[in-house]
Order: C-alpha cells, then structure tokens, then sequence
C-alpha cells in the first residue's frame, strides 16, 4: 500500500482548486473515524486513503468521474481493491461497481453527506461542525436548494445501504468531522503557505 504522503502527492498531482483538496482531506478524516467506530481500527490508514483518494479525477475529468481515475490511481502505484473501493462511491452514478464491503458503502453514503454537512456549517456563525445538532441539518437536508449539488437519493441510498436510519448517518457523520476538522484545517493552511 503507498504511503499517507504518497497518497496526498497524488491527490495534489490532479487536483490544485483548494476545495476538491479540503475535501479530499475532510473525507479521509471521516473515514478514519468510521474505521475505528466500527471497528476497523486496524484497516485506519486504508479507510482513510480510500476517503482521501475518493475524488482523484473530479476536478480535470468531472465528466469522466470514477471512469478516469483507475488510470491515475493504476500511475500513482495504488493497488487494484483500492482502485475497486474508490471507484465504487459513483455507484449508479457514474460508474456500475457496487460497493460490497461496509467501507465502500459507509464512503458512498458520507461523501455527499460530507458535503452537505460542510455547506451548512459555513452557514453557521460558528464556521463549524463543533456545533452543529442533527436537527439543523435536517431542515438543511429538506431543503433541496440548499446545497443542492449534494445528492439526497445518494445520501438516502447510503444509509439505506448500511442498514442505518438517516437519522444515525448524519449523527455519525457530524461526529466523524468533528473528529478531525481542526487537523483539516490546520492541513489547509499549510498548504497555502
């Protein structure tokens, strides 16, 4: 398996808008969470890849998503089940390759969700997660001009994948990015020094 570093070099190789690299970064944070809430303590490092390496070829080939990003991954020396866990967050989207391990459907449901939840935090005087209650973004969830870009089927298809209620996916995923949203944060600024 590469290296955290190789991991971020090769997001960085394809994507230079500091939005795809905060979420690239977000999405690796929620991941990890997820790994050790589950269980999965272990297999930190390979969720937290796969969250980072989620979006590789959205930012240059936004009309290739998921179908361009083997070929980067496949250069950049990441291995064929990751490449798989990857490219299966497009689901019916872009992409026919269904997630089948509980990584892959927990990155389905909390990409977008990350997104979403990402958007009404900026709403927030706050700025952050570190308030935020299932509540509001529920009235945010069901208000579909609201972020309107972050898909509520996809969300609602991730937890259904899961076995989880909307409810418990987005107390899950507010946690997950609490857990690391001063890391990010802290990541992002010194990217952009």
């Amino acid at each position: 398996m590469i290296t955290r570093d190789e991991a971020l070099k090769l997001l960085k190789t394809y994507n230079k808008e500091p939005f795809h690299i905060l979420h690239g970064l977000t999405v690796e944070g929620v991941m990890r969470w997820y790994a050790r809430e589950l269980g999965y303590g272990d297999r930190e490092e390979y969720w937290g890849q796969v969250g980072l390496l989620h979006d590789i070829d959205f930012e240059l080939y936004p009309e290739e998503h998921c179908k361009k990003a083997p070929e980067l991954l496949r250069q950049g020396g990441v291995e064929e089940d990751m490449i798989y866990s990857i490219c299966s967050h497009g689901y019916g989207i872009c992409v026919d390759l269904e997630p089948k391990e509980e990584m892959e459907k927990v990155l389905f449901a909390a990409d977008e969700l990350t997104g979403l939840i990402g958007a009404a935090a900026l709403m927030r005087p706050s700025k952050s997660v570190m308030d935020m209650e299932v509540k509001s973004l529920k009235k945010k969830f069901k208000d579909k001009k609201f972020a309107a870009g972050c898909s509520r089927d996809v969300i609602t298809q991730g937890a259904e994948m899961l076995g989880w209620s909307l409810e418990e996916l987005f107390e899950k995923t507010i946690l997950a990015m609490r857990s690391c949203e001063e890391q990010v944060n802290r990541e992002m600024e010194s990217n952009q020094q």
